[in-house]
Protein backbone atom coordinates (compact mmCIF):
# COMPACT_ATOMS: atom_id res chain seq x y z
CA UNK A 1 0.00 0.00 0.00
CA UNK A 2 1.18 3.02 -0.94
CA UNK A 3 -0.11 7.12 -1.12
CA UNK A 4 2.01 9.25 -3.84
CA UNK A 5 0.51 13.27 -3.73
CA UNK A 6 1.88 15.81 -6.27
CA UNK A 7 0.40 19.03 -8.22
CA UNK A 8 1.15 22.00 -10.27
CA UNK A 9 1.58 25.62 -10.89
CA UNK A 10 1.35 27.50 -14.44
CA UNK A 11 0.63 31.06 -14.78
CA UNK A 12 0.32 31.97 -18.18
CA UNK A 13 -0.20 35.18 -20.44
CA UNK A 14 -1.67 35.70 -23.42
CA UNK A 15 -2.21 38.81 -26.00
CA UNK A 16 -4.16 38.44 -29.17
CA UNK A 17 -3.76 41.48 -31.40
CA UNK A 18 -7.15 41.37 -33.28
CA UNK A 19 -8.82 38.13 -32.49
CA UNK A 20 -11.46 36.73 -35.21
CA UNK A 21 -9.47 38.60 -38.13
CA UNK A 22 -11.18 41.46 -36.24
CA UNK A 23 -14.64 40.40 -35.79
CA UNK A 24 -13.69 39.79 -31.97
CA UNK A 25 -13.86 41.49 -28.82
CA UNK A 26 -10.22 42.89 -28.58
CA UNK A 27 -8.54 42.64 -25.18
CA UNK A 28 -6.89 45.61 -23.68
CA UNK A 29 -3.81 44.52 -22.25
CA UNK A 30 -4.08 40.90 -22.89
CA UNK A 31 -4.87 37.79 -20.77
CA UNK A 32 -3.87 36.67 -17.37
CA UNK A 33 -4.35 32.42 -16.67
CA UNK A 34 -3.87 30.76 -13.64
CA UNK A 35 -4.30 26.82 -13.41
CA UNK A 36 -3.64 24.86 -9.83
CA UNK A 37 -3.76 21.43 -9.53
CA UNK A 38 -3.00 18.82 -6.76
CA UNK A 39 -3.53 15.39 -7.13
CA UNK A 40 -3.38 11.95 -4.65
CA UNK A 41 -2.63 8.55 -5.62
CA UNK A 42 -3.49 5.73 -3.23
CA UNK A 43 -2.72 2.23 -3.66
CA UNK A 44 -4.49 -0.45 -1.45
CA UNK A 45 -2.83 -3.72 -2.73
CA UNK A 46 -2.59 -4.83 -6.33
CA UNK A 47 -5.55 -4.51 -7.42
CA UNK A 48 -7.51 -1.34 -5.93
CA UNK A 49 -6.45 2.48 -6.65
CA UNK A 50 -8.18 5.49 -5.82
CA UNK A 51 -6.97 8.86 -7.65
CA UNK A 52 -7.91 12.47 -6.94
CA UNK A 53 -7.46 15.59 -8.27
CA UNK A 54 -8.75 19.29 -7.29
CA UNK A 55 -7.75 22.17 -10.43
CA UNK A 56 -8.25 25.80 -9.79
CA UNK A 57 -8.12 28.07 -13.31
CA UNK A 58 -8.43 31.70 -12.94
CA UNK A 59 -8.92 34.68 -15.62
CA UNK A 60 -8.11 37.97 -15.45
CA UNK A 61 -8.62 40.54 -18.18
CA UNK A 62 -10.24 38.85 -21.23
CA UNK A 63 -12.56 41.19 -22.69
CA UNK A 64 -16.24 40.36 -22.19
CA UNK A 65 -15.07 37.97 -19.36
CA UNK A 66 -13.80 34.55 -19.25
CA UNK A 67 -14.80 31.44 -21.63
CA UNK A 68 -15.43 28.36 -20.49
CA UNK A 69 -11.84 27.09 -21.07
CA UNK A 70 -10.76 29.91 -19.04
CA UNK A 71 -12.00 29.78 -15.65
CA UNK A 72 -13.08 27.15 -13.32
CA UNK A 73 -12.26 28.26 -10.04
CA UNK A 74 -12.48 25.01 -7.87
CA UNK A 75 -13.21 21.67 -9.14
CA UNK A 76 -13.07 18.27 -9.20
CA UNK A 77 -10.53 17.46 -12.08
CA UNK A 78 -10.23 13.68 -11.50
CA UNK A 79 -12.01 11.27 -8.97
CA UNK A 80 -11.82 7.50 -10.33
CA UNK A 81 -11.54 4.05 -8.62
CA UNK A 82 -9.44 0.84 -10.75
CA UNK A 83 -10.24 -2.39 -9.97
CA UNK A 84 -7.44 -4.63 -11.43
CA UNK A 85 -7.16 -8.25 -11.87
CA UNK A 86 -4.84 -10.59 -14.35
CA UNK A 87 -6.80 -13.07 -16.43
CA UNK A 88 -3.60 -15.15 -17.12
CA UNK A 89 -0.10 -14.29 -16.85
CA UNK A 90 0.82 -12.44 -19.72
CA UNK A 91 -2.43 -10.08 -19.32
CA UNK A 92 -4.00 -7.17 -17.06
CA UNK A 93 -7.79 -6.43 -17.12
CA UNK A 94 -8.78 -2.44 -15.25
CA UNK A 95 -12.07 -1.06 -14.99
CA UNK A 96 -11.52 2.24 -13.97
CA UNK A 97 -15.13 4.23 -13.14
CA UNK A 98 -14.87 8.28 -12.28
CA UNK A 99 -13.65 11.23 -13.45
CA UNK A 100 -10.73 11.02 -15.64
CA UNK A 101 -9.31 12.64 -18.48
CA UNK A 102 -9.18 10.80 -21.64
CA UNK A 103 -6.32 11.14 -24.28
CA UNK A 104 -5.89 8.61 -27.07
CA UNK A 105 -3.00 8.09 -29.82
CA UNK A 106 -1.87 11.82 -31.37
CA UNK A 107 -4.67 13.70 -29.36
CA UNK A 108 -6.02 14.71 -33.07
CA UNK A 109 -9.40 13.71 -31.97
CA UNK A 110 -9.69 12.99 -28.07
CA UNK A 111 -7.61 14.79 -25.58
CA UNK A 112 -7.20 16.42 -21.98
CA UNK A 113 -6.33 19.97 -24.31
CA UNK A 114 -4.08 20.93 -21.53
CA UNK A 115 -2.97 23.77 -23.44
CA UNK A 116 -6.10 25.59 -22.49
CA UNK A 117 -6.72 26.90 -18.97
CA UNK A 118 -9.41 24.44 -17.79
CA UNK A 119 -8.32 20.97 -18.76
CA UNK A 120 -10.98 18.33 -20.58
CA UNK A 121 -12.42 15.48 -18.50
CA UNK A 122 -14.92 13.13 -18.90
CA UNK A 123 -17.25 11.11 -16.65
CA UNK A 124 -16.89 7.96 -17.40
CA UNK A 125 -16.14 4.60 -17.23
CA UNK A 126 -13.77 2.20 -19.13
CA UNK A 127 -12.38 -1.22 -19.26
CA UNK A 128 -8.67 -1.29 -20.02
CA UNK A 129 -6.91 -4.90 -21.45
CA UNK A 130 -3.27 -5.20 -21.62
CA UNK A 131 -1.67 -8.01 -23.54
CA UNK A 132 1.39 -8.70 -24.87
CA UNK A 133 2.09 -6.50 -27.74
CA UNK A 134 -1.59 -4.33 -27.57
CA UNK A 135 -3.61 -2.46 -25.25
CA UNK A 136 -7.25 -1.87 -25.85
CA UNK A 137 -9.66 0.19 -24.14
CA UNK A 138 -13.11 0.56 -24.20
CA UNK A 139 -15.44 3.24 -22.63
CA UNK A 140 -18.25 5.23 -22.40
CA UNK A 141 -19.10 8.62 -21.00
CA UNK A 142 -19.99 12.76 -21.29
CA UNK A 143 -17.25 15.31 -21.15
CA UNK A 144 -17.73 17.48 -17.84
CA UNK A 145 -20.21 20.28 -18.51
CA UNK A 146 -18.16 22.94 -16.54
CA UNK A 147 -19.39 25.91 -14.97
CA UNK A 148 -17.15 28.71 -13.16
CA UNK A 149 -17.62 28.42 -9.73
CA UNK A 150 -16.37 26.16 -7.05
CA UNK A 151 -17.34 22.24 -7.52
CA UNK A 152 -20.68 23.60 -9.56
CA UNK A 153 -19.43 21.60 -12.58
CA UNK A 154 -22.62 19.43 -13.70
CA UNK A 155 -23.48 16.14 -15.60
CA UNK A 156 -23.12 16.87 -19.45
CA UNK A 157 -26.42 15.63 -20.24
CA UNK A 158 -26.17 17.12 -24.34
CA UNK A 159 -23.14 15.05 -25.29
CA UNK A 160 -22.14 11.20 -24.85
CA UNK A 161 -19.02 9.97 -26.35
CA UNK A 162 -18.04 5.72 -26.24
CA UNK A 163 -15.55 3.89 -28.83
CA UNK A 164 -12.78 1.33 -28.56
CA UNK A 165 -9.20 2.53 -29.13
CA UNK A 166 -6.49 -0.26 -29.71
CA UNK A 167 -2.72 0.31 -29.80
CA UNK A 168 -0.36 -2.10 -30.41
CA UNK A 169 2.19 -3.81 -32.96
CA UNK A 170 1.67 -6.51 -35.85
CA UNK A 171 3.85 -9.02 -37.28
CA UNK A 172 3.03 -7.87 -40.84
CA UNK A 173 4.21 -4.47 -40.49
CA UNK A 174 8.37 -3.84 -40.77
CA UNK A 175 8.37 -1.40 -38.48
CA UNK A 176 6.60 1.00 -36.31
CA UNK A 177 2.60 0.57 -34.22
CA UNK A 178 -0.25 0.86 -35.37
CA UNK A 179 -3.69 2.64 -33.72
CA UNK A 180 -6.94 0.63 -34.41
CA UNK A 181 -10.38 2.12 -32.97
CA UNK A 182 -14.16 3.28 -33.36
CA UNK A 183 -15.95 6.04 -31.49
CA UNK A 184 -19.62 7.16 -31.39
CA UNK A 185 -20.29 9.95 -30.85
CA UNK A 186 -23.97 11.82 -29.66
CA UNK A 187 -24.43 15.84 -29.41
CA UNK A 188 -27.96 17.04 -28.79
CA UNK A 189 -27.38 20.15 -30.54
CA UNK A 190 -24.74 20.30 -33.01
CA UNK A 191 -23.69 23.56 -34.87
CA UNK A 192 -22.44 23.85 -38.39
CA UNK A 193 -22.90 26.63 -41.49
CA UNK A 194 -25.39 24.52 -42.61
CA UNK A 195 -27.53 24.73 -38.97
CA UNK A 196 -28.16 23.22 -35.50
CA UNK A 197 -29.55 19.65 -35.26
CA UNK A 198 -29.39 16.66 -33.51
CA UNK A 199 -25.99 14.77 -34.62
CA UNK A 200 -25.03 11.09 -34.04
CA UNK A 201 -21.87 10.10 -35.40
CA UNK A 202 -19.79 6.76 -35.96
CA UNK A 203 -16.06 7.42 -36.59
CA UNK A 204 -13.37 4.34 -37.50
CA UNK A 205 -10.15 5.21 -38.21
CA UNK A 206 -6.56 3.75 -37.91
CA UNK A 207 -3.09 5.86 -37.43
CA UNK A 208 0.99 4.09 -38.55
CA UNK A 209 2.89 5.81 -36.28
CA UNK A 210 7.14 4.68 -35.29
CA UNK A 211 10.59 5.58 -36.84
CA UNK A 212 13.11 4.12 -38.61
CA UNK A 213 16.90 5.25 -38.64
CA UNK A 214 16.49 8.66 -39.28
CA UNK A 215 13.02 8.50 -39.96
CA UNK A 216 9.83 8.79 -37.98
CA UNK A 217 6.31 9.21 -38.90
CA UNK A 218 2.93 9.64 -37.96
CA UNK A 219 -0.24 8.83 -40.39
CA UNK A 220 -4.06 8.79 -39.61
CA UNK A 221 -6.78 8.43 -41.73
CA UNK A 222 -10.65 8.56 -40.48
CA UNK A 223 -13.72 8.28 -41.67
CA UNK A 224 -17.37 8.79 -40.29
CA UNK A 225 -20.85 8.30 -40.99
CA UNK A 226 -23.86 8.80 -39.19
CA UNK A 227 -27.07 11.27 -39.08
CA UNK A 228 -27.38 15.31 -38.74
CA UNK A 229 -31.02 16.04 -37.88
CA UNK A 230 -32.78 14.54 -41.01
CA UNK A 231 -30.00 13.97 -43.23
CA UNK A 232 -26.74 11.52 -43.53
CA UNK A 233 -23.08 12.38 -42.48
CA UNK A 234 -20.01 11.44 -44.55
CA UNK A 235 -16.93 13.21 -43.48
CA UNK A 236 -13.24 11.96 -43.31
CA UNK A 237 -10.25 13.27 -42.63
CA UNK A 238 -6.16 12.28 -43.09
CA UNK A 239 -3.14 13.74 -41.42
CA UNK A 240 0.70 12.97 -41.43
CA UNK A 241 3.42 14.20 -39.76
CA UNK A 242 6.56 13.05 -41.35
CA UNK A 243 10.44 14.18 -40.50
CA UNK A 244 13.71 13.27 -40.68
CA UNK A 245 16.17 14.23 -37.33
CA UNK A 246 19.92 14.62 -37.52
CA UNK A 247 20.81 12.83 -34.01
CA UNK A 248 24.77 13.30 -35.02
CA UNK A 249 24.77 16.71 -35.87
CA UNK A 250 25.32 19.81 -33.49
CA UNK A 251 21.66 21.06 -32.03
CA UNK A 252 20.23 17.78 -33.39
CA UNK A 253 18.16 19.21 -35.99
CA UNK A 254 14.48 17.87 -36.84
CA UNK A 255 12.97 18.91 -40.39
CA UNK A 256 9.51 17.85 -40.80
CA UNK A 257 6.46 18.58 -42.83
CA UNK A 258 2.66 18.04 -41.80
CA UNK A 259 0.08 18.01 -43.97
CA UNK A 260 -3.36 17.29 -43.38
CA UNK A 261 -6.85 17.56 -45.38
CA UNK A 262 -10.68 17.44 -43.53
CA UNK A 263 -14.10 17.08 -45.21
CA UNK A 264 -16.45 19.83 -45.52
CA UNK A 265 -19.74 20.21 -47.15
CA UNK A 266 -20.74 20.52 -50.77
CA UNK A 267 -23.52 21.99 -50.15
CA UNK A 268 -25.48 23.59 -47.26
CA UNK A 269 -29.07 23.63 -48.63
CA UNK A 270 -29.47 19.50 -48.65
CA UNK A 271 -29.90 17.69 -45.23
CA UNK A 272 -26.58 15.57 -46.08
CA UNK A 273 -23.47 16.79 -43.91
CA UNK A 274 -20.24 16.64 -45.51
CA UNK A 275 -18.05 18.22 -42.35
CA UNK A 276 -15.74 16.41 -40.45
CA UNK A 277 -15.91 16.51 -36.64
CA UNK A 278 -12.66 16.49 -34.98
CA UNK A 279 -14.75 15.54 -32.18
CA UNK A 280 -12.23 16.99 -28.76
CA UNK A 281 -9.05 17.70 -30.13
CA UNK A 282 -6.47 19.29 -28.89
CA UNK A 283 -6.41 22.82 -29.68
CA UNK A 284 -3.08 23.87 -30.90
CA UNK A 285 -2.26 20.36 -33.14
CA UNK A 286 -2.36 21.98 -36.02
CA UNK A 287 -0.19 25.38 -35.60
CA UNK A 288 0.88 26.95 -32.36
CA UNK A 289 -1.65 29.75 -32.22
CA UNK A 290 -5.43 27.93 -31.70
CA UNK A 291 -7.23 29.80 -34.42
CA UNK A 292 -8.42 27.22 -37.52
CA UNK A 293 -9.37 23.68 -36.35
CA UNK A 294 -9.52 20.65 -39.22
CA UNK A 295 -12.89 20.95 -40.07
CA UNK A 296 -13.77 21.59 -43.87
CA UNK A 297 -9.51 22.89 -44.03
CA UNK A 298 -6.42 21.20 -45.94
CA UNK A 299 -3.24 22.64 -44.92
CA UNK A 300 0.62 22.37 -45.37
CA UNK A 301 2.81 22.89 -42.74
CA UNK A 302 6.81 22.63 -43.18
CA UNK A 303 8.85 23.28 -39.73
CA UNK A 304 12.18 22.95 -37.78
CA UNK A 305 13.22 22.05 -34.56
CA UNK A 306 16.53 22.52 -33.02
CA UNK A 307 17.96 21.84 -29.72
CA UNK A 308 20.95 24.15 -28.98
CA UNK A 309 21.09 22.69 -25.37
CA UNK A 310 19.54 19.38 -23.63
CA UNK A 311 16.87 21.77 -21.81
CA UNK A 312 16.03 24.00 -24.70
CA UNK A 313 14.24 23.66 -27.87
CA UNK A 314 13.29 25.98 -30.86
CA UNK A 315 10.70 26.02 -32.79
CA UNK A 316 9.47 27.54 -36.40
CA UNK A 317 7.36 27.17 -38.82
CA UNK A 318 5.41 28.16 -41.91
CA UNK A 319 1.46 27.09 -42.24
CA UNK A 320 -0.68 27.08 -45.33
CA UNK A 321 -4.53 26.76 -44.90
CA UNK A 322 -7.08 26.72 -47.50
CA UNK A 323 -11.01 25.21 -47.42
CA UNK A 324 -11.74 22.31 -48.82
CA UNK A 325 -15.52 23.08 -50.00
CA UNK A 326 -16.49 27.08 -50.69
CA UNK A 327 -20.34 26.25 -49.66
CA UNK A 328 -18.92 25.88 -46.01
CA UNK A 329 -17.41 28.03 -43.74
CA UNK A 330 -13.90 27.67 -41.49
CA UNK A 331 -14.06 26.52 -37.60
CA UNK A 332 -12.27 26.70 -34.77
CA UNK A 333 -10.57 24.31 -32.78
CA UNK A 334 -13.30 23.95 -30.85
CA UNK A 335 -15.83 23.46 -33.35
CA UNK A 336 -17.44 27.57 -33.30
CA UNK A 337 -17.93 29.25 -36.87
CA UNK A 338 -15.23 31.09 -37.38
CA UNK A 339 -16.05 32.81 -40.91
CA UNK A 340 -19.05 31.81 -42.81
CA UNK A 341 -18.87 31.18 -46.42
CA UNK A 342 -20.98 34.47 -47.71
CA UNK A 343 -20.77 33.00 -50.70
CA UNK A 344 -17.17 33.67 -51.36
CA UNK A 345 -15.44 31.37 -53.86
CA UNK A 346 -12.19 31.75 -52.44
CA UNK A 347 -10.04 28.79 -51.14
CA UNK A 348 -7.44 30.32 -49.01
CA UNK A 349 -7.96 31.50 -45.95
CA UNK A 350 -4.44 32.44 -44.79
CA UNK A 351 -0.73 31.83 -43.82
CA UNK A 352 1.20 31.83 -40.61
CA UNK A 353 4.75 32.34 -39.41
CA UNK A 354 5.25 30.82 -35.73
CA UNK A 355 8.20 30.16 -33.49
CA UNK A 356 8.41 28.80 -30.04
CA UNK A 357 10.68 28.35 -27.37
CA UNK A 358 10.68 25.91 -25.00
CA UNK A 359 13.38 25.84 -21.55
CA UNK A 360 13.58 23.40 -18.65
CA UNK A 361 14.96 25.87 -16.11
CA UNK A 362 15.46 22.81 -13.80
CA UNK A 363 13.93 20.18 -13.22
CA UNK A 364 10.09 19.84 -13.37
CA UNK A 365 10.00 24.04 -14.02
CA UNK A 366 9.34 25.21 -17.64
CA UNK A 367 9.32 28.41 -19.43
CA UNK A 368 7.75 28.22 -23.14
CA UNK A 369 7.29 31.39 -25.29
CA UNK A 370 5.05 31.16 -28.46
CA UNK A 371 4.66 33.91 -31.11
CA UNK A 372 2.45 33.40 -34.47
CA UNK A 373 1.80 36.53 -36.87
CA UNK A 374 -1.37 35.09 -39.34
CA UNK A 375 -1.72 36.66 -42.39
CA UNK A 376 -5.54 36.94 -43.52
CA UNK A 377 -6.14 35.24 -46.82
CA UNK A 378 -8.32 35.70 -49.66
CA UNK A 379 -11.42 34.42 -48.21
CA UNK A 380 -11.07 36.12 -44.83
CA UNK A 381 -10.58 39.30 -46.62
CA UNK A 382 -13.48 39.09 -49.11
CA UNK A 383 -16.51 37.86 -46.41
CA UNK A 384 -15.66 40.51 -43.42
CA UNK A 385 -12.98 41.94 -40.99
CA UNK A 386 -9.58 40.77 -42.43
CA UNK A 387 -6.99 41.94 -40.01
CA UNK A 388 -3.89 40.17 -39.20
CA UNK A 389 -3.64 38.55 -36.39
CA UNK A 390 -1.14 38.44 -34.14
CA UNK A 391 -0.65 35.85 -30.96
CA UNK A 392 1.79 35.76 -27.74
CA UNK A 393 1.65 33.59 -25.03
CA UNK A 394 4.13 32.80 -22.30
CA UNK A 395 3.78 30.23 -20.28
CA UNK A 396 5.81 29.62 -16.45
CA UNK A 397 5.31 25.81 -15.35
CA UNK A 398 5.79 23.60 -12.20
CA UNK A 399 5.21 20.68 -10.96
CA UNK A 400 6.04 18.54 -7.68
Amino acid sequence: MFLSLGGGVRQRYEYTQDPLFGAGPQDEAGVWLQRYTIHGDLHLGPHLRIFGELSSGLETGREGGPSPVDENRLALQNGLVDLSVAPTDASDLTLRIGRQELRYGASRLIDARDGQNVRRTFDAARTILEVPDWRIDGFAGSPRATRPGVFDDAWNDDQILWGVYATGASERLPAGALDLYYLGFHDDAAAYVQGTAEEERHTVGARFWGAIGAWDWDWEAVYQFGSFGRGDIAAWFVASDTGFRLADVPWRPRVALSANIASGDADPSDPDLGTFNPLFPRGDLFSEAPILGPRNFFNFRPFLIIHPTDRWSLTTDVNFFWRMKTKDGVYSPGGQIVRAPNGSGERFVGSAISMKSSYEIVEDLAFTAKYTHFFAGDFIRATGPANDTDFVELTLEWWF
